[in-house]
């Protein structure tokens, strides 16, 4: 009876120690950032990392590119009223100019998801949002083909417009990787050479043309 009754007592203390509401910590750890993550977490309380010792900005270290981004722009944006870049941008070099078939197709695909809604699935212009005048959006897009002015202009330059944005057109930096935004940059060249070739042949056909024979002179 006396060794039930030290048994009973003995695994009480035990039951009010588990239950206890005293908050107990280990002596030492042996890997302190192990046991408690310091890791950024986007939906927490971020006002006092500071003094938690953690300096995080939320902006990547100056030149940094993520792994697939293999060609950076090194051109920046221009500050409002100024086109020092925009113009330096037309020396650039589309790395990206010779597309395989595939890569072609790729291009293509992209081009009528992200562009084709203002340019036309045929580059002139006429896409869904302006569709002869009728759509949504009341100014024309520009013509990629056809025009001479758009024709003319360096990829470089192209690529400078599609990953700021120019004028009515915003940036699409973040729906188009870098590699991406050449692709579409090379089909839409492709396609202004196609219809440069088309319309050749039309007006090599014009000027060579004989000219209508004069009447013959009347004595």
């Amino acid at each position: 009876m006396k060794h039930t009754i030290i048994t009973l007592s003995f695994a009480a203390v035990l039951a009010l120690a588990a239950c206890s509401d005293v908050k107990r910590e280990p002596g030492s750890i042996y890997m302190p950032d192990m046991a408690y993550s310091r890791a950024y977490e986007s939906y927490a309380d971020h006002s006092n990392l500071a003094e938690k010792g953690i300096h995080y900005t939320s902006m990547p270290v100056a030149g940094t590119i993520s792994r697939e981004e293999e060609m950076p722009f090194h051109i920046p944006k221009d500050v409002p009223g100024d086109t020092t870049n925009y113009t330096a941008s037309k020396a650039v070099k589309n790395p990206y100019d010779s597309l395989s078939k595939k890569d072609m197709a790729e291009a293509e695909r992209l081009y009528v998801i992200n562009c084709g809604i203002c340019h036309g699935a045929n580059l002139k212009g006429n896409g869904p949002l302006y569709k002869d005048g009728n759509g949504p959006y009341a100014a024309k897009p520009a013509s990629l083909v056809g025009d001479a002015k758009y024709e003319a202009m360096p990829a470089g330059q192209m690529f400078y417009s599609v990953a700021y944005g120019k004028n009515l057109m915003g940036s699409y930096a973040s729906q188009l990787s870098r590699k991406q935004r050449w692709m579409v940059i090379a089909y839409i060249k492709s396609k202004q050479q196609q219809g440069k070739a088309a319309a050749a042949p039309a007006a090599t056909t014009v000027a060579a043309a004989p000219a209508a024979a004069a009447p013959a002179a009347t004595k």
